[in-house]
C-alpha cells in the first residue's frame, strides 16, 4: 500500500508556501543559472575552434605533434579547452549575477 506519490511530495516539501519575495529570489536565481549557462556555451564554442584550429594544423605540420599525438590525444586537448572555458565562465557569470542580486536586495531593505 503505502502513501500516495502525491501526499507524500506534499509532506516532504512541507505545507510552507513561499511570500513573494522568496518567489522573486528563486526567480532571480534560475535566471542567474541560465545565464551562466548561455555565457558558458558560447565560451565553450569559441575555446573549441580556438584549440582545435592550431591543434589539427600542429598535427599535420609539426613532426614532434604528427609522431605522438593520435585522435585521442588531439580529441581531449579540444574537449579540455572547452570544458574548462564552460566551468570558468559560467562560474563567474553565476556569481556575479548573484552578486547583483545580493546588492539589490540590500538596495530594497534599504528603502523600506
Amino acid at each position: 500500500m503505502g502513501i500516495p506519490s502525491e501526499l507524500r511530495d506534499i509532506m516532504s516539501h512541507g505545507f510552507l508556501i513561499a511570500s513573494p519575495a522568496e518567489e522573486q529570489k528563486i526567480l532571480r536565481s534560475k535566471h542567474c543559472t541560465e545565464e551562466g549557462v548561455r555565457a558558458g556555451f558560447k565560451a565553450a564554442s569559441i575555446a573549441c575552434v580556438a584549440s582545435a584550429v592550431p591543434t589539427l594544423v600542429a598535427v599535420r605540420t609539426v613532426p614532434w605533434a604528427k609522431a605522438n599525438l593520435n585522435y585521442t590525444a588531439q580529441a581531449l586537448i579540444i574537449s579540455a579547452a572547452s570544458i574548462a572555458a564552460y566551468f570558468i565562465t559560467a562560474d563567474k557569470t553565476i556569481l556575479e549575477c548573484a552578486r547583483k542580486n545580493s546588492r539589490l536586495e540590500d538596495s530594497l531593505r534599504h528603502q523600506r
